[in-house]
C-alpha cells in the first residue's frame, strides 16, 4: 500500500508540476507571439520578462527530480541543459539591458516556449491520465530538431553580445562557460534523437 500510496503522490506532485509549469510557458508564447507581431522583436523581452524568469526558474526542479529518480532523464543530461538556460535568462538577459531588445531574444523566447508547451503537456497528460495522443507524441519527440539549434544558436549569440560589457572575471568566466556548449550540443542532440527513435518505433509497434 505504501507503494502505491507514494506513486500516487509522486504522480499527483508532477502533474501539478508539468501544468503549472506548462501554462506559464503558455504565457510566454502568447504575449511573445503578440509582442512580436504588434511592436517587432525589440517589444519582445518586456512583454514576457515575468512569466520567463517564473517557468525558466522553475525548471530548477527538474535536477533534484532527476537525482531522487522521480523522472527517467539522465542528470547527465538535464544538468547542461536546465544550468544553460538559467545563465541565459538570469545572467545574460535579465543582468545586461544591451541584450533584451536584441532580434535573438525573439528567436529564443519562441523556440523555447513552443518547445515547453509541448513538453510540458506530454508529461502533465502522461502523469494525470497515463496517456498522451500520438500527435503530441510526435510533436515532443520531433520539433527539437529545428527548434533546439534554434535556441543554442541564440543562447550563445546573446551570451556574445552581453560579453562586451562585461567586467573583471565575469567576461573569462562566462568565455569558459560557452566553450562547454562546443561537445554539450552533440551528446545532447544525439541523445535526443536516440530517444526519439526508441519512443517512437515503439509507440507504432504498440
Amino acid at each position: 500500500m505504501a507503494g502505491a500510496d507514494g506513486s500516487a503522490v509522486r504522480r499527483l506532485y508532477l502533474s501539478v508540476y508539468n501544468w503549472v509549469t506548462f501554462f506559464g510557458w503558455l504565457e510566454v508564447l502568447y504575449h511573445g507571439t503578440l509582442a512580436l507581431l504588434g511592436g517587432g522583436h525589440e517589444a519582445v523581452y518586456a512583454a514576457v520578462k515575468l512569466p520567463l524568469l517564473f517557468s525558466q526558474t522553475a525548471a530548477i526542479a527538474e535536477i533534484p527530480h532527476s537525482i531522487l529518480g522521480l523522472v527517467r532523464s539522465p542528470l547527465s543530461a538535464t544538468l547542461p541543459q536546465v544550468g544553460g538556460r538559467i545563465l541565459v535568462t538570469w545572467y545574460i538577459v535579465w543582468s545586461f539591458p544591451e541584450t533584451q531588445s536584441h532580434v535573438l531574444v525573439a528567436s529564443l523566447v519562441l523556440s523555447w516556449s513552443i518547445t515547453e508547451v509541448i513538453r510540458y503537456s506530454f508529461f502533465g497528460l502522461k502523469e494525470a491520465f497515463g496517456i498522451t495522443p500520438f500527435w503530441l507524441l510526435w510533436l515532443r519527440y520531433s520539433t527539437f530538431t529545428l527548434l533546439y539549434p534554434i535556441g543554442l544558436i541564440s543562447e550563445v549569440g546573446l551570451i556574445f553580445v552581453a560579453m562586451p560589457h562585461m567586467k573583471g572575471r565575469s567576461f573569462y568566466i562566462c568565455a569558459a562557460l560557452t566553450s562547454l556548449y562546443i561537445p554539450g550540443f552533440p551528446y545532447l542532440y544525439r541523445y535526443m534523437l536516440a530517444q526519439r527513435k526508441k519512443v517512437l518505433s515503439k509507440a507504432k509497434t504498440a
